[in-house]
């Protein structure tokens, strides 16, 4: 799938130029082919050189997590669920804690503890994978779940609105809630079906139940704090929270009388290895995105799209949103570009800001979280990974355009 999908790329930028070329006489389309290539090749280093200095920190804590027991505590308290879900891992494994710290991670909007969190979680999975070329099922279920940006407290969008000078900056927080509820709800179910899951197991049913009641819960505090209080609580509760699994580890790892800064130092030595081993797949990506991007390709579809959409007399309003929507499962600084541009074009408390803020906070990179995921572990191929988790990522863009028409309509 993935060798289709990165040759399918350089075909239709190849055939986008060709017609720029040819039938619009635009003879510079090349050299911006080109020129973002070679770009691209250049931001998949300036990336590499971010995530070594992140994985080398995060890596070095979970360490001493791991050595004081705490992974392996959270792996026998999720062991009842992930039974269910990842029948392929064994009970008070690993990889199962570090799965729950990755999910706590996103949920929270700390992004920079996440993904080496969850880099170590595919590679403790990895260790169990009969063919270490191909996903196993759990690694598919974990990396969907990831790309389907189940977030709580998306404070990065709340900065992007302050920056761009929203009066009130969380305006968005209840549809992105709900938005990336059904994105991850989407990419579940598609999991479950695709790998024969039995969801109405009571154990699977009883957690869900109870997540959905802390949402709700969730939601209905927050609903009755002023925007103020819920931007200073959202900011507190981020930060409070990633210091406060730092210092977990540490007095957890001195409880246990670990040794707490060789045991930091040790972890973080594998940053480097995992580093290296990524370049060449985000590369490979970056890359073929960018020559996609540069040939006109992703605005002839979003002029085929908003004309559809007034053909057929329906409200194209959420159209001028789509940039973000379209590049954001392959690009995530692009659509943050497209986000604030969106901002700085229409307003940033017009409905296609709002919108395109809502699925920037709702959806994910999946193609860059393929291919750091399984690229720090070798796989080559994702079987039916990229399926569910474009469902997972379609399902958050509709969810985002409804939740936006009745919120904002």
């Amino acid at each position: 799938m993935l060798n289709t999908l990165w040759l399918a790329f350089f075909i239709v930028a190849a055939l986008s130029g060709l017609y720029q070329w040819i039938v619009l006489q635009d003879s510079e389309v090349f050299s911006r082919i080109v020129q973002s290539l070679f770009g691209m090749a250049e931001l998949s280093v300036q990336l590499m050189i971010l995530l070594f200095g992140t994985l080398t920190l995060w890596l070095g804590f979970l360490r001493i997590a791991e050595a004081a027991g705490l992974i392996e505590l959270l792996g026998r308290l999720l062991g009842p669920l992930f039974r269910r879900l990842m029948p392929g891992v064994p009970a008070g494994h690993p990889a199962l804690g570090l799965i729950t710290l990755n999910f706590a991670a996103n949920g929270l909007g700390l992004d920079n503890a996440a993904t080496p969190i969850g880099l170590r979680a595919m590679r403790e999975l990895q260790t169990l994978n009969p063919d270490p070329k191909s996903a196993t099922n759990a690694q598919i279920l974990f990396l969907v779940l990831n790309s389907s940006s189940l977030t709580l407290l998306p404070v990065t969008i709340f900065m992007y609105r302050a920056q761009q000078g929203a009066a009130d900056p969380t305006l968005v927080f209840l549809p992105i809630l709900l938005a990336t509820t059904a994105s991850s709800v989407a990419g579940l179910l598609a999991v479950a079906f695709m790998q024969r899951l039995k969801l109405y197991d009571p154990v699977v049913l009883a957690w869900g139940g109870g997540l959905a009641l802390a949402i709700g819960s969730l939601m209905a505090v927050l609903a009755s704090l002023s925007s103020a209080a819920i931007s200073a609580t959202s900011s507190l509760m981020g930060n409070l929270t990633l210091f406060g699994i730092i210092m977990v580890f540490l007095l957890a790892g001195a409880r246990k009388k670990v040794p707490v800064y060789e045991c930091f130092i040790e972890g973080a030595k594998e940053g480097f290895d995992i580093s290296k081993n990524l370049l060449p797949y985000l590369v490979a990506m970056l890359c073929a995105i960018g020559v996609l991007r540069a040939s006109g390709a992703l605005d002839a579809l979003l002029d085929s799209i908003r004309w559809a959409v007034h053909a057929a007399g329906l409200d194209g309003r959420f159209v001028d949103a789509l940039p973000t929507a379209i590049v954001k499962p392959f690009s995530g600084s692009a659509a943050r570009g497209m986000l604030i541009e969106t901002m700085q074009h229409f307003g940033v408390d017009s409905f296609p800001a709002l919108l395109a803020a809502t699925v920037q906070g709702s959806t994910e990179t999946t193609f860059y979280v393929l291919a750091v995921y399984f690229g720090a572990v070798g796989i080559q191929r994702a079987r039916h990974a990229i399926g569910c988790a474009l469902i997972a990522d379609l399902a958050g863009v509709l969810a985002s355009i409804g939740v936006c028409y009745w919120f904002f309509g």
